[in-house]
Parts: C-alpha cells; structure tokens; sequence
C-alpha cells in the first residue's frame, strides 16, 4: 500500500510539472512531440525550452511519461506506431545518454543497484576520489564532452527551425536565450548529489573532479563531415613524419582528443546553411553511450624557505651525462623528495633564485628556493613542515639544510623570479697569486667600489649557452653579517665578522700568496671568471687589477639578497 502511495506521489509530481511546462514554456505540444520522434531525451526537451532547472530533479520524468501526457493533450501522439517508443538500445540524439546514465563501467567500483542513474554516477565518482586518497574539504567539477554534441544539438536547433520556424509561436532568439548547455545541465544533475556522497561543497576550489566524455564512433564521422578536414591532417602527419595511414587505435584517440579545440572551432565559423548542407537533420538516432573518464587534480602547492650546500660535491638539480650521476646527490632531489613524500604528492619541481656549480657552497642564511608539489593528496599541516625540515636537516650526511621553511602561496613564485635579476651575492673565494701581495695592493684593493666589468660567455659553458656579451657590477660589500668556511692549507673554522662596504682581500697565515676574496657583486656574475679573466674574456679581472696571475681554488656563496622567505 505504501508502495502504491509512493508511486502515486512521483506520478502527480511529474505531472505536475509537465503541466507548468506545456503551460508557460513548451510550443505545441506536436512539437515537443516530434523532438521526442526523432531521439531527443525528456531532459534535452526541458533544456530547449527553458524548463530544465525545475525538471531536473523529478527522475520519473521519463520518455514514456512524457509521451503518455502527450497523448493526452495531442492527438498526433496517439499513433500507436509512434517511433518515440521504440524498444531499440538507443541514446539521446545531442546528449548521448549524457543526461539520463545508464551505468558506467570504472575498474575497481560497483555500481549502486537501488538508487537512481545520477546517484550511481556520483558514487562511482566519489569512490574514484577515495580511492587515489585526496584530502578534500571542498571541490570544483570540470566536465568535457566531445564536440559531436554540440553539433548535434545545432543540428537540432537548425532541424526544428526549418520545421517550425515560420509559425509563429517559434521564436529563435528566444530558443537560443533559453536554452542552457548539455554541459551546464550536467553540472546541475551532479553538482548536490556528488556534494551529498562526499559531503563536501562544491566550489572555485583548488581540487578539482574532472569528467572526461568521449564518444569515438560520433566523433570520427564528425571530423570526416568537417571541411577541409582531410588536407588539415595530412599537413599534419607529414610535419610529423608519419604515415597518413593509421592502423593504432591508440593514434586515433589521440588524434580526436587533440582536434576538440580544433572541431569547436571550424564549428563556430560555418554558417547556418553551409552547416545544413553538411550534416544530417536531424541527425541520426545513436546506438551506443559516451564513455567517461575520471579523473582527479589538485593545483601546484608550494613550499619554500633556503637551503644551505654544505658539500662541494653535491649539485643543485639532479646532474646526469651519459647515465652517470655527477656528484653524490642534488638539492633538488634531498628537498624534493622529503616534501613529496608528505604530501602524497604525483611529483614535484623545484624552483631556486638562482644557482651555485657543484663544487661552490651555498653558507649564510642560504639561497630562496620553492618546491612545487604536483597533485598532492593532502596538504601538510605546520606540524608536518617542521618534520620534513627535521628530518633533512638531521640526516646523516650533513649535505644540505633548509631554514624557515613553510607553506607559501604561488605568488612567491613571481616575487622570486622578480627579483631575482636585482639581487645582490656575496663571496667568499679561496684564490693564490703568483706573487706576494703587498700592503698597497690590498688598499687599492679595498678602495674600487661599484665597478663594471664585461663578461663574454665563459668558456666551461659555452657549449650550453648562448656567446653573449654581458655588463656586471661588482659592488664589493653591503653592510651585513655573514659566516664563511676557510677549509684549505690549515684547519680555520667558522667564524662570523662585520664587513665595511668595499671588497677585502685577506691574506691566510700559514701559506704563502694564498688569500681570501671577499665582495658582493650583481646577480649573474661569473665569479671564477673575475678572479683568472678567463683567458681575456672578462675584464678587468682580479689578476689584471694586481698585474699577476689569479687563480681561484676554492668559492662559497655566503649570502644572497632578497627580502623574502627569510
């Protein structure tokens, strides 16, 4: 009895509203009757004619219910051959079945059996989301369809036109106002019953659920139909170097994903009437489903904060020749996989403010560097930070440190790239001369300030840069604190010092012309080049300034410049 009561319910409600809709916003009902003839869904119905929103979720609004109020109303539907009744498996003729599911296949998920098409669609999507193991307090849905449904649905709109168009109850502009997208429609369907499986709300969040439909079949024969479509690929493939016969299955989807853009765009430049000339109308009824992809994407979180390099055998990226790793290790991979790892991360790219060669340390309050964790299934906590700079900094080899490290927001990115052509490095470099200096080379020394020099590409690069001429600026010292290592010829430990602004050249008890160069110079300097001139490719250079040969042994970057992630 209960059940009969239920029954009764859906059927007043959805009589109810095909009541309000012949009422303020269906044609004649012949029409309506006639999209239903030639394959469109009830909800495409609704959609057309401006009915969708208050439609939408009555589920027993059914072909067979329409039809039957239809009869009542419209004696041309009472035919009782009529072809919107047929018993064949077909779809929709613009959604493809897109907007009443039947059931989609996804490996590892079972469908709901007892609840409706659209709740069955958002558990398997929700289940997709569990199962890659996204934190989600809030999403955002993307949803791709293929471009045969929007010809489908012009096709449609241009078959109804030819039909009706001169009566006058059919008015065009008001059918194109009115009508709301297959896609928008969709989004209105899944959007509060995916938020009721998640429970979550939808949003302009950084996850995002993304739907990918795509129907092979529809849009091989759409892309043969197009004009010009045929000389556009071959161009294409001989570009390409390839054959224009095909015998992949997987080239062809990957041909018809990557001409989406391509068939919306020539679709949007054809006229009315070449288009009719074209293609079938209405086009013809469609025998199998879309097939959906799901898939999940979180935006790019960054982490930043600086590193230190304590090793001079340890290189900022991971630096491979030949398949033979240069070093012991990189930054890049000691950071990034730390970060990755607690983040659940797909992947990761690290971004510094420039960068030190593999034998030059990284000391002071270190270099500005972000990690970009890509698609990361939970964003860490401050907690989790502190465990990932724990965990680097005490490991066992002592090659790299982070400090302050933290959770930032992208714009640090542009910040960092920004300034990193303004800022200012200071140097520690361990140099020999091939005579003693004296007292007046080390006051002359001290006295240049803000000079310019001209640096042509180094030699060690110039197989992998461009030979360009470029002007620095040697500023000497800015007033600052810094901290330095002397390793070489005697044991001399850490020891902090307040500079002047101009550069120092300290000699080093114990060893004879060998001594410590210390300057602040514009980013971008070649310092190794500074010191030896680089065969005349830099000048001056520290040996023509004191007329003897320089050599530079050993080179720190003690500081570097820039206001941010301090």
């Amino acid at each position: 009895m209960a059940a009969t009561s239920a029954a009764a319910e859906v059927d007043a409600e959805a009589r109810s509203i095909l009541e309000h809709a012949a009422a303020s916003s269906f044609p004649p009902l012949h029409a309506v009757h006639h999209l239903l003839s030639v394959g469109v869904c009830v909800r495409c119905i609704f959609r057309f004619f401006g009915a969708f929103s208050y439609a939408a979720p009555c589920l027993s609004l059914t072909a067979s219910v329409l039809h039957s109020f239809l009869e009542e109303h419209d004696d041309s539907a009472k035919c009782g051959s009529c072809s919107c009744l047929s018993k064949d498996e077909a779809y929709c003729s613009i959604c493809f079945g897109v907007l009443l599911p039947t059931c989609y296949q996804d490996d590892g998920v079972e469908p709901l059996r007892s609840v409706s098409p659209i709740d069955n669609v958002t558990s398997i999507i929700s289940q997709a989301v569990q199962r890659e193991g996204h934190q989600v307090d809030e999403f955002s849905l993307e949803i791709s369809l293929p471009a045969v449904i929007a010809a489908n649905d012009r096709a449609i709109r241009l078959y109804m036109k030819e039909k009706y168009g001169s009566a006058n109850w059919f008015n065009e502009k008001i059918f194109s106002q009115q009508t709301m997208s297959v896609k928008e429609s969709l989004r209105v369907l899944l959007v509060p019953s995916l938020e009721k499986q998640m429970n979550v709300k939808h949003g302009n969040n950084s996850f995002r659920i993304r739907l990918t439909y795509t129907h092979d079949e529809g849009s091989q024969k759409l892309l043969k139909l197009l004009p010009n479509d045929r000389g556009r690929k071959r161009k294409a493939e001989s570009r390409d170097g390839n054959s224009t016969k095909r015998g992949s299955t997987d080239d062809d989807k990957h041909i018809l994903s990557e001409s989406d853009a391509f068939i919306n765009k020539t679709l949007e430049g054809i006229q009315d009437q070449e288009f009719c000339s074209l293609f079938q109308l209405p086009p013809e009824k469609v025998l199998e489903a879309c097939h959906l992809v799901i898939s999940c994407q979180r935006s790019p979180i960054y982490i930043g904060g600086r590193y230190l390099k304590l090793s001079r055998n340890v290189s900022q990226s991971c630096w491979i020749i030949d398949d033979e790793r240069m070093g012991e290790a990189s930054v890049e991979e000691i950071i990034g996989e730390n970060v990755r790892a607690i983040c659940k991360g797909d992947g990761y790219k690290f971004h510094a403010a420039g960068r030190e060669d593999i034998d030059v340390r990284m000391l002071g309050s270190g270099r500005p560097f972000l990690v970009e964790i890509l698609n990361v299934r939970s964003i860490p906590s401050a907690t989790e930070v502190k465990q990932i700079a724990d965990k680097i900094n005490d490991s066992e080899k002592k090659h790299v440190r982070v400090r302050n490290l933290k959770l930032v927001g992208s714009e640090i990115w542009t910040m960092m790239r920004e300034g990193e052509a303004e800022k200012q490095k200071q140097y520690a470099a361990l140099i020999w001369t091939s005579r003693p200096l004296t007292d007046d080379d080390l006051h002359n020394i001290s006295l240049i300030k803000d000079m310019e020099i001209v640096q042509k590409t180094p030699i060690r690069v110039l197989h992998r840069r461009s030979p360009l001429e470029r002007k620095r600026i040697i500023h000497w010292w800015v007033e600052t604190d810094f901290s330095f290592i002397k390793s070489i010829l005697c044991s001399i430990h850490l020891r902090i010092r307040r500079s002047s602004v101009r550069m120092e050249i300290e000699k080093i008890s114990g060893g004879s012309n060998y001594y410590l160069l210390h300057l602040c110079t514009q980013a971008g300097t070649y310092i190794k080049e500074f010191v030896h001139g680089d065969l005349g490719r830099t000048h001056p250079s520290v040996g023509v300034m004191l007329s003897c040969r320089a050599e530079i042994l050993q080179l720190d970057v003690t500081d570097v410049k820039m206001d941010f992630l301090q």
